[in-house]
């Protein structure tokens, strides 16, 4: 059953079987990570449900927490349909380079293809937290660079119990 909420004209929160989640134990894996994940081309939310359950058979990660989904327009290359986001929080004995190569051929598994930049999209997975790790290199850098603007983060991430 999916619930919709209407934050204003531009914004709405989408609640579904499994956004958001909250895991009731506790992981042995070592890092925690904050992924943004975002879409627009398809049904985005189900893509999401499909991803929970990917992410819920996968040795890679742990599935801690998500958020609800939200609706929003998209910024940059504005030209396209509107963006559905939700953070999930995961925990992982990735490294964060590990990590990045799991959520691109994540994100490729699930149709991505990277037509141009802020093109649409089936699936983007970004790494906006790893632990408290600070680092900068040509293919990663943390934490993601622009998430304390963006209310494709800040929104979902402020309805969250474990990230906060």
């Amino acid at each position: 059953m999916v619930k919709r909420k209407k934050l204003n004209d531009a914004l709405t929160l989408i609640f579904t079987p499994h956004f958001p989640y909250n895991a009731k134990k506790e992981s042995k894996k070592r890092h925690k990570v904050l992924l943004g994940i975002g879409g627009n081309i398809g049904d985005v939310v189900r893509r999401f449900e499909h991803l929970f359950v990917f992410w819920q058979k996968s040795g890679f990660v742990e599935l801690l927490e998500t958020s609800p989904i939200l609706r929003n327009p998209p910024f940059g290359y504005t030209q396209q349909p509107d963006f559905y986001n939700a953070v999930v929080l995961v925990a992982t004995d990735l490294t964060p380079a590990q990590m990045l190569a799991y959520a691109l051929r994540t994100e490729k598994r699930f149709g991505r293809k990277r037509l141009f930049k802020d093109a649409p999209r089936t699936l983007d997975i970004d790494l906006i937290f790893y632990d408290d790790i600070t680092m900068q290199s040509k293919r990663l850098t943390l934490p993601h660079p622009g998430w304390h603007v963006r209310s494709s983060v800040l929104i979902p991430l402020s309805m969250m119990k474990k990230a906060g």
